[in-house]
């Protein structure tokens, strides 16, 4: 049985990684203008910056679906730390206030510091993240019974609520709207190597390492003394899974912009393939992450080309129906 379930989990992680390959291939061939796939290969492959259709592809296309797969990748651990650690099964980055703290202070850098490099921009986009998350777990545990579930969700939305204004209100005393509709929509469409060389290490690094927590985060998902009984340091784990989860929306958002629900959807896609073992679900809920946005990005260049509609918008589509139907599951078990 053991080998079975083993074997089926391989297939799988075969099946996506597979499946995401073939994506980033379609997305990188299909566009407002249609290139060949032996024209996508030898730019790939043999780049010759002296042919249009392959700065195209290199310059343009290439680093989009490469952050796209970072980025996706990125917020789908994020959201299967933050699932795992607070047993919150409508727990992500979008939803409990963290891009929204990330995407305030950007407003701020547009505003204050404008021309501000990628590399400082995400490192005080941790800092915003970071800010956001204490205070929204400070507002739920500062009510009678401490903090649970359906408490840091509604602290989530108020803090998210009150930091979409207050950079709505940046934006328009500043007259950023235009230079902020990008962060507040989300898109890859200003995507570039020079972001990607420091996004990739980050995500790659943080993701790794939330993927060694699986054990300790598996055990902490079936309880906070069953954890203990089994030798899990739950305060440690909390701290290193939140600021591991911090630190990915955090360059995410400062790359992309503010994209909800990719946390959400993917770790339970995940969970209902490869089982609740952390060690595996959180790297698939990575490829699965990336696999819905890198389809998201595409569908939103394919829908009116040469115009991009929003891919939040894309993104909400799938995330806003799973949203709710979760919460429901959550009234039915109250």
């Amino acid at each position: 049985m053991k080998r079975d379930k083993s074997f089926k989990t391989l297939l799988w992680f075969a099946a996506a990684i597979g499946a995401l390959l073939v994506s980033m291939f379609i997305a990188i061939t299909y566009g407002a203008k249609q290139l060949s796939l032996h024209t996508v290969w030898t730019a790939i492959v043999y780049y010759n910056p002296n042919d249009t259709a392959h700065q195209i592809v290199h310059e343009l296309r290439l680093p989009r679906v490469l952050g796209a797969v970072l980025t996706g990748g990125a917020f789908a651990v994020a959201g299967a730390l933050m699932q795992g650690i607070t047993r919150n099964p409508m727990a992500d980055t979008g939803i409990l206030g963290v891009n929204a703290g990330a995407s305030f202070v950007v407003a701020c850098c547009f505003a204050w510091m404008p021309g501000i490099a990628y590399g400082p921009l995400m490192i005080v986009s941790f800092v915003g993240a970071a800010l956001s998350a204490g205070f929204i777990a400070l507002l739920g545990s500062a009510t009678p019974g401490g903090l649970t579930s359906l408490k840091l969700t509604v602290a989530g939305a108020v803090v998210a609520s009150i930091l979409h204004a207050l950079s709505s209100g940046v934006a328009i005393y500043y007259d950023l709207i235009q230079d902020l509709a990008f962060w507040y929509a989300g898109g890859l469409a200003g995507v570039r190597w020079e972001h990607l060389k420091l996004l990739a290490p980050v995500v790659l690094l943080i993701a790794g390492w939330s993927a060694a927590m699986g054990r300790s985060i598996t055990f902490m998902s079936l309880g906070a003394e069953t954890a203990a009984g089994l030798g899990v340091q739950i305060g440690k784990v909390k701290w290193f899974g939140m600021a591991a989860a911090v630190v990915l929306a955090g360059s995410s958002v400062a790359a992309v912009g503010s994209i909800g629900f990719v946390g959400l959807v993917a770790p339970h896609i995940a969970r209902r393939l490869v089982g609740v073992d952390y060690r595996l679900s959180i790297p698939f809920s990575a490829l699965l992450g990336a696999l819905l946005l890198v389809w998201a990005d595409f569908a939103s260049r394919m829908v009116h080309p040469p115009r991009e509609f929003a891919i939040g918008g894309m993104v909400a589509m799938v995330g806003v129906p799973f949203f709710l139907y979760l919460a429901r599951q959550e009234r039915r078990e109250l």
